[in-house]
């Protein structure tokens, strides 16, 4: 390993995120805007007893609660959650990948070989599937860059689809980071690079990531619209497993998307449509495909289901999707271990099993320190476990340490 990715290696262990937990970022936001908790509760349609129970440290505030609370401020479901925040060098990193971003139709001088860029682009697969963000944040800027240029050189459909997938991954760290303007932007650059030569497996990846900026910006209805449209063309356009897998990863994305409807009867109704059509497109696979940096088959599809379930306001029956977790586990990338491990937290929580949380929040750690530290409903629900807890608890204090959040 060079000396510069020791370093780098060193700072995916070191960075410190001292912004607040979701929960309490509400109530500074809701405070900034001189609302007293009655008056949101009110305009949102959501009780008191529950935004007050949220603000304390005493509820976790879930996804779909914040973007109804958000609304009523003009804010997003992402802005609600709180964006992370970075080191010097890292901003300085991120104001290097917004210039490459603007710089979509302006390739570069220099001739990039297509052997070196399909190196890089391996590299930064990656490191996107082990949630090494700082080494990602480092190299993206050049990467996008390159591929910018080989693109508008080579004009081929290679090449175009590595271009979408460099944005794919600038989309996936901004939704991450809740950058959101930035992640916007990607899905847009994504969908251009991608129409610029007819590639329908590319352009459902590409409507899948755009139904996802809807999801973090709280729109769960647009965003669902956006995936029910991806379906019908790739039903239309795409054949076999190529078939089965983007009508498998836009389910995946639906059922999020309806699993977070403030109508509940309603988002039931739409998931178990998506679930169904998950499951079966699931058939076609003995094992979890990775393409284009997404995962889809069987085992993705439970941890997927889980999810839902559990916006859905049903922990027990995510967890009970959940009963050979390790098995379902086994084999996939951190990027989507570390996310299931903190539902998992966060349906014994509302279960009341603050030990089994607590200990899913460590193992989530473990599997990917980067993301379990800029996780929304980690950091949440390790804020709610920390209020609880009577005791102490070295796992705890441990955990305080990682977050930055003081027990």
């Amino acid at each position: 390993m060079a000396l510069a990715d020791v370093f780098l290696d060193r700072a995916d262990h070191m960075g410190k995120t001292t912004e607040l937990a979701p929960g309490a970022n509400l109530a500074v936001l809701r405070k900034e805007r001189g609302l007293t908790q009655n008056q949101l509760a009110r305009m949102a349609n959501v009780s008191v007893s529950l935004l007050s129970k949220i603000e304390v440290g005493d509820r976790a505030l879930t996804p779909a609660v914040a973007a109804s609370l958000g609304k009523p401020m003009g804010l997003s479901m992402a802005e609600v959650l709180g964006k992370t925040s970075l080191a010097r060098n890292e901003e300085e990193r991120l104001s290097a990948l917004r210039s490459a971003v603007r710089d979509y139709d302006l390739p570069g001088h220099e001739e990039v070989r297509e052997d070196a860029l399909k190196d890089s682009l391996g590299t930064s697969g990656r490191l996107r599937d082990e949630v090494k963000v700082t080494r990602l944040l480092a190299m993206l800027p050049k990467l996008l860059r390159d591929a910018t240029t080989l693109a508008h050189d080579a004009n081929t459909r290679e090449s175009w689809a590595g271009l979408a997938d460099v944005y794919s991954t600038v989309y996936w760290l901004a939704a991450r980071h809740r950058w959101m303007d930035m992640a916007e932007l990607a899905v847009t650059r994504q969908r251009w690079a991608i129409e610029q030569k007819k590639n329908p497996l590319g352009e459902a990846i590409a409507a899948r990531d755009r139904a996802g900026a809807y999801l973090n910006g709280g729109d769960f209805e647009g965003g669902l619209t956006v995936v029910d449209r991806a379906i019908g063309r790739a039903q239309d356009s795409l054949s076999g497993q190529e078939r089965a897998f983007a009508v498998g990863v836009l389910n995946l994305r639906g059922m999020t998307l309806a699993g977070r409807l403030k109508d509940k009867k309603e988002g039931k109704r739409e998931a178990e449509r998506h679930i169904k059509s998950a499951w079966e497109a699931s058939e076609w696979f003995a094992c979890d495909w990775n393409r284009h940096h997404m995962i889809f088959g069987p085992q993705n599809t439970v941890t997927h289901v889980l999810a839902t379930r559990l916006d859905l306001g049903k922990p027990r029956e995510a967890l009970r999707a959940a009963e050979n977790i390790d098995a379902v586990l086994e084999g996939l990338p951190p990027t989507r271990i570390a996310p299931t491990r903190i539902n998992m937290a966060r349906a014994q929580l509302d279960l009341g099993d603050r030990d089994g949380a607590l200990e899913d929040l460590c193992v989530a750690w473990d599997a990917a320190p980067q993301m379990a530290r800029i996780h929304p409903m980690g950091r949440e629900v390790f804020r709610v476990l920390s209020s609880l807890h009577r005791r102490s608890n070295p796992q705890l204090l441990k955990l305080s340490k990682r977050f930055g959040i003081k027990v």
